[in-house]
């Protein structure tokens, strides 16, 4: 169940993030208050998830998913491109979260 409300969190942030740009500098009331609820849930669901889930795995986890969503809906959403040097760096940040999951005995705790 912990994982679950981590996927929860990792999609509000992702959301909020989303609406963050389109908030422009908090001048733009809607996406501004999606943000906020967005913000504070996910930080609510990351609160539950730690309850099993060690701090460091939840946080690489939520940070790695993040980074590569937040990459991908930037380049469909926004146009955003990102360079050889980015995407290689992505590439670590994923294969990181992979080898944690994967071979970790402290993500099974």
């Amino acid at each position: 169940m912990n994982w679950l409300w981590l996927s929860v969190a990792i999609l509000l942030e992702i959301v909020g993030t989303l609406c963050l740009k389109a908030a422009d500098g908090f001048t733009r009331p809607l996406p501004t208050s999606v943000v906020v609820v967005c913000y504070v849930g996910a930080f609510w669901c990351l609160s539950l998830a730690l309850r099993t889930i060690p701090m460091g795995i939840a946080y690489a986890v939520w940070s790695g998913v993040g980074i590569l969503a937040i990459s991908v809906f930037g380049f469909l959403i926004y146009r955003q491109s990102l360079d050889l040097p980015a995407v290689v760096g992505i590439g670590f940040i994923v294969a990181g979260v992979l080898i944690i999951n994967l071979w970790s005995r402290a993500a099974a705790l």
